[in-house]
């Protein structure tokens, strides 16, 4: 059936679709864990068919609660299928209101299914001449096909009409019933004939032209098939009566009456916004989005500040206040270093906002109060900490001030780390996706005012009014966001003490370390430059001549033909699109036996730290500073540890002795020394901690190597006798355990079978019960409340722990073993930082904290105070927590951070 046929009557077979969507969909759920997935996949297809067929008439059609006619006659109808499940139950109302919503009529009849309600509709419009189309999933509706019925299969985008049923089955329409009585259906525990499949129903019903015929001739019918359909032939009557689709369902709707309504966009919004659809709920937003310039009109309440007197009653009313919002705008987005104000925008309660353009030129610009003026007068409400500020990303704030010479105070509430504190699993928590999320609203974009791509105006050229309309919602909408996520934090103590005592503390020092900056060696990393290239050649000579002629190493297709075309390598694993793998996970594994994957491996890395390091650090070195800056994020880890970016500085490969000649480039000044410290086993520290093994306790107690204890626990072996391979042994599993590994995991790192694996897994936890226990009772926990915690109260949620898909459940529970234990050492070494970075104030010392990697800090150390330094980054970072054992921290220094690591 061709879309572009005259509309059709479309009648969606809505039980199909529920059910098809919870299991072709993942385990989605919004960040209170309520499932969403089948209401998403439901809503998902409509509006595919709705884009597709554009429909005038249309029924969306389930089955309604209780028995139907057919338990009457047969009381083991549908007796094997399962209940359904808890997680799909609690989505059915929500699927019926997005239904409605979407302005689709819902029909439910009592005592009989939402097939013979299709039946009935679809078979009175065909008498009608109507044209009709089933969209459905279900076999059991192609007995309905005729000349103006139609099936159509939106996952597949395939159509069933009298001609591709034959196709599909091998008999026409009308003798699909005969088909179903004897094969049976397990599903609907419909009895048919033990030994008869598919085909030899339709060779049957083909000889003998339908089921009666066959019943007739049954005793012509050889073999055991023979004898299993002489004895099932009292049943059939009762198969073909269940397998048939009822027609004369009494209805008391017409097809007039299922005309197609307009959405009801109060209702989808509240939807979309409850279960997080954010997309969605963009889009329905966007129709009520107007111009940024009509928006200035309508907003009385938003207003631009051209005067001083204005200016002094802003101040003001904010200093009243309190607690107040507040949003910056710079001339080069997020880049802290170099960005420049060009307005402040403040809100004192929500609704009320202010802008004051100080920086706009866009040629038509109103005359503006002069910056320097405007920033004498604000510094002391923004250096007052009385005064409480609320901002998105106030870090960014504390830095752009900083380049005007103020120093922000009083940055109390940040919505984003709230958002962050709430739920880390979510992946956005930018202003406008939480807007979207908390409020129902959609936000005036930058887009919106500035353009996109190539065409994209910086910010001072957005004329005026509709900078101060975009400038003032952001303030506005930062406060109505506290105003629902604190309260959110402050219920839950955990969450609040997160809030308060860690990751506010740190925005500062954050800010601090990012200003500060690396001092980076440009000649020493040009030098390695040079050499990695050189040795890059020297390996693509290498792999051209195994190769026997030249490719590209870079490109997959060409590495495919190369390696399992040309060199007929074994094809360990494929992609999607069903080509051989060459992802590195499987290079590493041909590398152990042949050559080529092995020098393609390495020229993998090294390509990538050129890319990344050796040529890039250099052209990140800041022309007025004469260093690196990085960003350090506080809202991208699921655990809460901080990443790097613009550089990555906590990736450089340690191991490697071209990562350590990376690490070399990163000097200190002259008089100074560069110390780095750092954790030393503490995720093992706090699985003994958390897991209170004593044996585990005991090791770090006496101060023992702990992979060497382990092993001599664990083979019952003295400490002296255990031999290396043991002791690496030990500390895979040691290390392994506390990521969830699995037996095949084990296994392929230590190079031994899975039983082996398996036996060496055993022994451990019969050595350390506690442990095991430990990893028992947080996999319940987890599928109990779907989240787990750290020390601190950090909660860490887990949206795929209780997901049907048994691989997304199993990662899950992997990732609630390990994430206390990460999620805590992130919790220290924070601690850590706030401390140390007190007391550097304090005692006016010389030193500075300028990275932090995982669970190293790493400081530029004036010489002269470089040992009182390190004692006190040694007490501060051991007192970060109290364990039950204590936290041992490595500390060194040197003139670079490679020499201050080589402790």
């Amino acid at each position: 059936m061709s879309k572009t046929t005259l509309k059709p009557i479309i009648l969606v077979d809505g039980s199909s679709y529920l059910y098809r969507a919870f299991h072709a969909m993942p385990s989605f759920t919004n960040s209170k864990q309520f499932p969403t997935g089948a209401i998403y996949g439901v809503v998902n297809m409509l509006k595919k068919l709705l884009a597709d067929y554009d429909p005038e008439f249309i029924a969306v059609v389930f089955d309604a609660k209780g028995k139907t006619f057919r338990d009457d006659m047969y009381d083991k109808y549908k007796a094997n299928r399962k209940v359904m499940p808890p997680d799909l139950a609690k989505q059915i109302e929500h699927i019926h209101s997005a239904v409605r919503g979407l302005g689709l009529p819902i029909l439910m009849v009592d005592g009989v299914e939402a097939d013979d309600v299709i039946g009935t509709l679809a078979k009175t419009a065909a008498q009608e001449k109507k044209s009709i189309l089933i969209s459905t999933g279900d076999k059991d509706l192609a007995q309905l096909v005729d000349e103006h019925i139609t099936l159509v299969n939106t996952m597949t985008d395939t159509y069933l009409n009298p001609i591709t049923v034959k196709e599909k089955f091998g008999i026409p329409p009308e003798l699909i019933v005969d088909y179903l009585a004897l094969i049976g259906d397990t599903v609907d525990n419909i009895p048919g004939i033990p030994g008869v499949g598919p085909k030899t129903a339709v060779k049957w019903l083909i000889e003998h032209g339908s089921l009666e015929g066959v019943v007739t001739h049954a005793n012509e019918i050889k073999g055991k098939v023979g004898d299993n359909l002489r004895a099932s032939l009292a049943q059939l009557p009762l198969a073909k009566q269940l397998a048939t689709i009822k027609l004369d369902v009494a209805l008391d709707t017409e097809l007039e009456k299922l005309k197609r309504q307009s959405h009801n966009n109060d209702v989808l919004r509240k939807l979309y916004q409850e279960l997080e659809f954010k997309t969605w709920l963009a889009e329905l937003l966007e129709n009520d989005a107007v111009s940024p310039a009509a928006l200035s009109k309508k907003q009385d309440n938003y207003t631009t500040i051209f005067s001083d007197a204005q200016l002094d009653k802003l101040i003001s009313s904010l200093t009243a206040a309190k607690t107040f919002a507040i949003d910056i705008e710079t001339t080069t987005g997020l880049n802290y270093m170099d960005a420049r104000i060009v307005g402040f925008a403040f809100t004192p309660e929500a609704g009320n906002a202010a802008y004051i353009p100080l920086g706009h030129d866009d040629g038509n610009a109103p005359a503006q109060l002069a910056l320097t003026a405007v920033l004498k007068k604000l510094q002391p409400l923004l250096e007052n900490p009385a005064l409480k500020k609320i901002g998105h990303n106030l870090k960014y704030f504390i830095e752009v001030l900083a380049n005007h010479g103020i120093q922000l105070q009083g940055g109390a509430y940040d919505t984003m780390v709230e958002s962050y504190i709430l739920d880390s699993s979510s992946n956005k928590h930018d202003l406008d996706s939480l807007a979207l999320k908390y409020l129902g609203k959609r936000t005036i974009h930058f887009e919106d005012i500035a353009g996109k791509g190539a065409k994209q105006i910086p910010f001072q050229q957005v004329p005026v009014a509709a900078a101060a309309t975009y400038a003032a919602e952001a303030a506005d909408v930062t406060l109505q966001l506290h105003q629902i996520l604190w309260p959110k934090l402050a219920a839950e103590a955990g969450l609040k003490n997160i809030f308060e005592t860690i990751e506010m503390p740190l925005l500062g020092v954050l800010a601090t370390m990012e200003r500060e900056g690396v001092l980076i060696d440009a000649v020493k990393l040009a030098a390695q430059t040079h050499e990695l290239e050189k040795r890059l050649l020297e390996l693509e000579n290498q792999a051209f001549s195994i190769a026997g002629g030249p490719f590209n190493l870079n490109s997959p297709k060409q590495l495919q033909e190369i390696l399992f075309g040309k060199l007929q390598l074994p094809v360990l694993q494929k992609t999607p699109t069903g080509q051989p793998s060459t992802a590195d996970a499987v290079l590493q594994e041909l590398a152990l036996s042949y050559p080529l994957p092995q020098h393609i491996i390495e020229y993998r890395s090294l390509s990538k730290l050129i890319s990344t390091y050796t040529r890039s650090l250099p052209e990140q070195i800041n022309t007025t500073t004469g260093r690196v800056h990085t960003s350090y994020n506080q809202t991208v880890t699921v655990t809460g540890r901080l990443s790097s970016s613009d550089p990555n500085l906590q990736n450089i490969p340690v191991r490697m002795k071209e990562g350590r000649r990376i690490r070399q480039a990163f000097i200190a000044p002259r008089g100074y020394k560069i110390v780095s410290a750092d954790y030393s086993q503490i995720e093992l520290r706090i699985m003994s901690h958390i897991s209170q093994d004593p044996a585990l306790l005991s090791a770090f107690e006496r101060n023992l190597d702990i992979h060497q204890a382990t092993a001599a626990e664990v083979l019952e072996l003295k400490l002296e006798d255990v031999s290396s391979e043991q002791r690496r042994s030990a500390k895979a599993i040691n290390f392994g355990l506390i990521y969830g590994m699995s037996s095949f995991g084990l296994a392929a790192q230590l190079g031994v079978d899975r039983n082996t694996a398996q036996d060496y897994i055993n022994l451990y936890f019969k050595r350390y019960p506690q442990v095991k226990k430990y990893m028992d009772n947080t996999r319940v926990q987890a599928h109990a409340q779907g989240f787990v915690e750290t020390l601190s109260g950090r909660r860490l949620y887990l949206p795929d722990i209780n997901s049907s898909q048994i691989m997304r459940s199993r990662a899950a529970e992997r990732a609630a073993i390990n994430a206390p234990l990460q999620g805590t050492a992130a919790d220290i070494i924070k601690r850590a930082m706030i401390t140390l970075n007190q007391w550097l104030k304090e005692k006016n010392i010389d030193a500075k904290m300028i990275m932090q990697v995982h669970d190293e800090l790493v400081f530029e150390v004036a010489e002269q105070q470089v040992d009182t330094v390190m004692e006190a980054i040694r007490q501060h970072m051991m007192q970060a927590a109290q364990l039950k054992i204590p936290l041992l921290v490595s500390i060194g220094a040197g003139d670079n951070w490679d020499a201050a690591s080589a402790h």
